[in-house]
């Protein structure tokens, strides 16, 4: 630690760090542009200019930039002087010389880091009055609004979407005050993580396009704190509405987890909730295709009748919360209860689990990936399954250019130093997978194989790891000899593949890693927000086995709670099933094929509009939080069980509230760390007022519902959260796990969320949300290898063997509802073998067609795919379901025309 003295007052503060980030992590108001908490410092716009003086006799002192100056024991320096302060005020009238005075219709305004320093550095007079600099405008995808006036060139987009998330389509353009930040010509931005250059940048250059088109003031909208949906990784959101319609999703800090940034399918995968496609009430099936309408308590009575007949399987979901799942298992029992993941995936989670149990490497927090020194990832491809983790990655590789800077006494924080004498070294990534992946380029090496291969690869270096020397091919020696000389290793694999084998020869490895004295890190991943939720829960029936009861005729009703079952099981097996049953209850938020099906379906809450629980791959639950009531008949699954079992005589579902659920939950094997994740509903802040959804400069109420009635409506009482959907309260001191929006005097951009740090970059003010289940600790053995059933691949004459390829936007069952999702997304396809496709008479563009699956896919060629094997786009159209085994028939379909591609389109200009 060093002492500091800051106009007069003396500061502790963390001596590895500059004086800007000592100076926020003080509270002191300091304006800033170019500095990111994650991109260190680069000293581009001059804003955050202090007096330094050399001792306590020096009055005059010099002019210094904070984010470039290291916080030394003895500094003393000035924010308050008159001369500081005329510098970053003449800085902001530089920068304003050019910026647009747009800010009444800037999508920026009211949230815009540049207004809130202009304020901060007093410049309230324009003096210039000569010609703005201006320049055209880029078509960037369906994500992102592109309007370069508003550039104050502090280069924070290029850092990060270059050199943070490895984006190379965005570049820097021109010299001294005519710089443009685009791309080379018009066109989607390609990185997987181009969102968070909306909360990058510091003011209106790029803005949330899908926001834009339903567009409110920020300090307009109601938040509250979240979890995304999208993939088992568990980022922390924040989801905001107004007039009962989810508006946009943004970050919500979590220095163990996702920190500052969310991936594109997180931010923009959440447009679902807003569908046409919603079913907003209860209906039962009078013909096909056609449903009535029922009155809730109708509806309720109906599926009460059903449960007091007996005979009922209950199929769960691992998209659906905790509270969810656990209510269907207690009113079906356990023996009747399936969690919902296919069987192949239930399968491969409970591996999964065993073997963080067996083994005492930790589950890494993503924060504990970023220091790791070496890594491993066996066969999956994080980008497209679990895409932050592979931000997290980027991250991993790039420490060892900070360890050489520290080696060498210049700064972390210091970015150009660092990087310039680093001349590009990273720490070892090794990558076996079965295609190329979007992080290849950070790689020390890759192996491209098929899964059972890639097991065996996996295998050899476990083996190879408890030898001085071998024989094993270079990749495997090479592998085995960088995470056995790692201090903190790190094996990444998962589910993806479906391939049990992958999973037990990453659980080899970590083994053979403890026998060698080291202390691993190990990170399973699967693909939805709550399949360890569900894995944790456990049923007494798979998917298969639950399947072919009801095809056996002895069940009366199937109960399917937010699961759409095509895409858990192959469609004849699911088909067979469905039309056997004499009861199909269906609780969605989707219209589905399964819910197309239902004799009685009702309308399910989204995460966005009810209250709950997921469990991330660290097994850590956390709470997401209703931001809007639900409209017309939706409510909760739960809720809508509970109710009817209630009706039925069922004592043991007797809940009103979420909180009553959670109770079961917690009283559930492995559930028991639930009741800490977040206050009750009781739970009242230091204002002893329930917390806040609304901001405090939150306005319309009257206005917004003038069209129905000129009278302010009395503000709905949130008996079941400590939110409240109201603006009184105060968004403060509260357990971080409740933090609805950041928010703080002066600072009315996502700046402010130093504000509800402890340390900048450092954990949340309140602690960072979320309790972890399971922790690991040799409970148990370790998985042993399984015999493996090897199958040769096949080619033009025999049929082709699938395998599962994943898409970061097309793949997921949500995120692929969404608007803007879809337009990112390519049409279904499969990827062959040169060979192969030479063979079959395809090109790439091309479409084939597989009667097994019934649909045709546009033809991909790459050269890593093995002969006889053919990757297919798993859950697009044609492939939502589990892939058939055995050798499939494919044929080129002469009448395929590919779907136009929307990110293709020519830009005309005016």
């Amino acid at each position: 630690m060093a002492t500091i003295v800051v106009d007069g007052v003396e500061f502790e503060v963390d001596e590895g760090q500059n004086l800007l980030h000592a100076c926020l992590s003080q509270g002191l108001e300091l304006p800033y542009f170019c500095w990111h908490p994650s991109l260190g410092s680069v000293g581009a716009c001059r804003q955050c200019a202090v007096i330094q003086y050399a001792d306590a006799d020096d009055t005059r002192g010099r002019l210094t930039m904070a984010c470039m100056t290291p916080a030394k024991d003895g500094t003393r320096i000035s924010i308050q002087t008159e001369t500081a302060k005329q510098f970053r005020a003449s800085v902001i009238e530089w920068l304003m010389e050019n910026h647009p005075h747009d800010c009444p219709v800037c999508e920026e305004g009211g949230e815009c880091h540049l207004q809130d320093m202009t304020v901060m550095t007093g410049h309230i007079q324009r003096r210039y009055r000569g010609r703005k600099r201006t320049f055209e405008n880029q078509y960037l995808g369906p994500f992102l609004n592109h309007e370069m006036n508003r550039c104050i060139t502090c280069y924070r987009c290029v850092r990060f979407y270059n050199d943070y998330a490895g984006g190379t389509d965005l570049q820097a353009f021109g010299s001294r005050d005519r710089m443009y930040f685009g791309r080379t010509t018009d066109g989607v931005l390609e990185n997987e993580f181009s969102g968070n250059l909306i909360e990058v940048c510091p003011t209106g250059v790029f803005t949330d396009k899908p926001f834009s088109e339903s567009y409110t003031r920020k300090w307009d909208l109601s938040s509250a704190p979240s979890i995304c949906a999208g993939c088992a990784v568990g980022c922390n959101t924040f989801v905001s509405e107004r007039y009962g319609r989810l508006k946009r999703v943004h970050n919500r800090y979590h220095g163990e987890l996702n920190g500052y940034f969310l991936c594109d399918r997180g931010r923009f995968g959440a447009g679902f909730v807003n569908s046409t496609d919603r079913i907003e009430h209860v209906g039962e099936r009078v013909e096909d295709d056609l449903f009535d309408v029922l009155d809730g308590e109708v509806g309720i009575a109906k599926l009460a009748e059903m449960i007091r007949q007996g005979d009922v399987v209950g199929i769960g979901s691992p998209r659906a919360s905790l509270e969810t799942n656990v209510a269907l298992k207690t009113l079906v029992g356990e023996a009747q209860f399936c969690t919902g993941m296919s069987s192949a995936e239930e399968s491969l989670v409970d591996l999964i689990i065993q073997t963080q149990r067996a083994t005492s490497a930790d589950i890494p927090s993503l924060s504990d990936v970023e220091s790791a020194d070496a890594v491993l990832i066996l066969g999956e491809d994080v980008l497209n399954t679990a895409p932050r983790v592979a931000l997290a990655l980027r991250q991993t590789v790039r420490n060892r250019a900070l360890n050489l800077a520290g080696e060498a006494g210049i700064p972390q924080w210091q970015d150009a130093g660092v990087s310039s004498h680093a001349q590009g070294r990273l720490n070892p990534l090794f990558i076996a997978s079965v295609l190329p992946s979007g992080i290849d380029d950070i790689a020390a090496d890759l192996a491209h194989d098929v899964p059972l291969n890639l097991a065996d690869c996996g295998f050899a270096i476990a083996a190879c790891i408890g030898e001085a020397s071998g024989s094993e091919p270079g990749f495997v020696r090479k592998a085995a000899a960088a995470l056995r000389s790692a201090q903190n290793p790190l094996i990444v694999s998962g589910t993806s593949t479906r391939t049990r084998a992958i999973v037990e020869a990453a659980g080899a490895v970590v083994a053979a890693l403890e026998s060698a004295g080291k202390v691993p890190r190990l990170l399973l991943v699967a693909p939805e927000a709550n399949s360890f939720g569900s894995g944790l829960i456990g049923g007494g029936l798979d998917m298969n086995a639950a399947l072919q009861r009801v095809a056996s005729g002895s069940t009366k009703t199937l109960i399917v709670a937010e699961n759409d079952i095509f895409r858990r099981a192959e469609r004849e097996r699911v088909e067979q099933a469905l039309c056997t049953v004499e009861n199909l209850v269906v609780l969605d938020s989707l219209d589905t094929p399964t819910a197309s099906l239902a004799s009685l379906v009702f309308p399910a809450a989204t995460f966005a509009e009810s209250t709950g629980t997921f469990v991330n791959y660290e097994t850590r639950a956390q709470r997401f939080y209703c931001v809007f009531e639900p409209r017309n008949a939706i409510a909760p699954s739960w809720r809508w069980l509970a109710q009817a079992a209630t009706d039925a005589g069922r004592d043991d579902l007797g809940w009103r509230h979420v909180d009553d659920v959670l109770e079961a939950v917690a009283a559930s094997p492995n559930m028991a760390g639930v009741r800490a994740v977040a206050p009750d509903a009781g739970y009242l802040g230091s204002s002893l007022c329930k917390t806040p959804r609304e901001t405090p400069r939150f306005s319309g109420r009257t206005a917004m519902n003038a069209n129905v009635n000129i009278h302010e409506p009395k503000t709905s009482v949130d008996e079941e959260t400590p939110l409240s959907f109201s603006m009184e309260g105060l968004n403060r001191d509260q357990p971080s796990a409740l933090l609805p929006f950041v928010w703080a005097p002066g600072w009315n951009s996502n700046q402010s969320v130093f504000k509800f740090q402890q340390e900048i970059g450092g954990a949340a003010a309140g602690g960072d949300p979320g309790v972890r289940l399971l922790a690991s600790g040799s409970i148990g053995t370790m998985p042993a290898r399984s015999a493996s059933v090897r199958s040769d691949g096949g080619g033009v004459d025999t049929g082709f063997r699938l395998i599962p390829v994943q898409a970061i936007f097309g793949s997921d069952e949500l995120s692929s509802r969404s608007p803007p999702v879809v337009e990112r997304s390519s049409a279904a396809f499969m990827i062959f073998s040169p060979m192969d496709a030479e063979r079959l008479g395809a090109a790439q563009g091309m479409g084939v067609s597989c009667s097994v699956l019934g649909a045709t896919f546009a033809v991909t060629v790459d050269a890593a795919m093995k002969s006889g094997y053919v990757g297919v786009s798993v859950g697009f159209t044609g492939a939502e379901g589990e892939l058939p085994d055995g050798l499939i028939a494919l044929a080129v379909d002469p009448n395929y025309r590919p779907t136009p591609n929307p990110h293709d389109r020519v830009i005309a200009r005016g």
